[in-house]
């Protein structure tokens, strides 16, 4: 395997670099916090059993769902049930509870504020960033994760280090134009997105929608800890915008259903047509439940493809990666051969 300068250096001759992360991204930083485990197993429904039944009855782990739909069942059972006013007040009291448990179980696998973060580490994942977001080599940074990690790393200084890590951190979103003082800012749309740099393909905490629009809360402007934004956000009826359960049919569903994570695909899809970019994968499994991704990267037109293995290659989980990433070259028209190289993923060294 390469060390990840080795793959740097080797990546030179392409035009431009272009990053896919993963949750080994997250986990990198904060493993006793971040896992591949989902909100819906790791959510406590012991006080509401009822509940469960009603994810199982949808087919789905998508909170959003459960609890729109307790809400409009509230609303429209009394014009069936003569005497249903019960039903009605049980299922918005697990609505509310089901927001809280949302809540907790996200505030529980995450830090709550940038400072939880040592500045050594966010500068070393700014260095590693660099790599793909400055410099003539700059392409896009799309990532699969839903935390704060990256988007803290895009928004914090390292003055105190001496010379700053100038970093190409557009995501799309700008001042809404009727409250260009909010604690917030708007997504601008797919025509403004096209410069973009930086895009959550799965959604982010810090992304909500407000039926209206796609407000993204600044660390900088609202300095509210998580949990406490999470809290008020969905107390307004603003959901989180994340994809975080399912299948890769299902996940995809979700995304076309979104403007902007749509928009992220349809620019994810419009780099990896681009033949003298290449791309690096850190952190992520190659895993099926998001070949909706990752089947577009393999019949893209690109002509390598650095992905990084933990540990020992030969154990089962990197036996399982390198398989998957030969599959995703098969993928490729034999116009555009897809070339796969590998490199150890410590030696990226991204939080020092």
């Amino acid at each position: 395997m390469l060390t990840f300068e080795q793959a740097i250096a080797d990546s030179e001759q392409f035009s431009k670099r272009h990053l896919l992360l993963g949750n080994g991204f997250s986990i990198a930083c904060r493993a006793d916090i971040f896992h591949y485990g989902s909100l819906y197993d790791q959510a406590d429904f012991s006080d509401a059993p009822e509940v469960e039944a009603v994810f199982a009855a949808l087919g789905s782990k998508d909170f959003e769902a459960v609890i729109r739909t307790l809400e409009s069942a509230a609303t429209i059972l009394p014009a069936y049930v003569a005497d249903g006013s019960a039903a009605p007040a049980k299922m918005l009291e697990h609505a509310a509870m089901l927001k809280e448990i949302l809540v907790q179980t996200i505030a529980g696998n995450h830090p709550h504020v940038p400072s939880d973060i040592p500045d050594t580490k966010f500068r070393a994942c700014r260095q590693f960033l660099s790599h793909f977001l400055s410099g003539e080599k700059a392409g896009c940074v799309f990532t699969l994760n839903y935390d704060l990690l990256l988007y803290w790393t895009l928004m914090h200084e390292d003055l105190q280090f001496g010379d700053p890590i100038e970093l190409a951190k557009n995501d799309g979103f700008g001042n809404d134009e009727e409250e260009p003082d909010a604690e917030y800012v708007v997504w601008q749309g797919e025509t403004n997105a096209h410069g973009a740099s930086v895009m959550f393909l799965h959604g982010g905490l810090h992304l909500f929608d407000s039926g209206k629009d796609l407000l993204k809360y600044t660390w900088v402007r609202k300095g509210v800890p998580l949990i406490e934004q999470a809290r008020a956000a969905l107390a307004g009826n603003k959901f989180p915008l994340f994809v975080a359960e399912g299948t890769s049919a299902q996940k995809k569903a979700k995304i076309r259903h979104n403007a902007y994570l749509y928009q992220g695909l349809k620019q994810l899809t419009s780099n990896v047509v681009q033949g003298k970019h290449c791309w690096f994968v850190f952190g992520h499994s190659l895993a099926a439940n998001d070949d909706h991704i990752l089947t577009r990267i393999g019949r893209g037109r690109f002509k390598k493809l650095y992905v990084g293995l933990y540990g020992d290659p030969l154990e089962a989980w990197n036996e399982e990666i390198i398989g998957r990433a030969r599959w995703l070259s098969n993928l490729r028209h034999e116009k555009w051969p897809l070339e796969v190289a590998f490199y150890q993923a410590e030696t990226a060294q991204v939080w020092g």
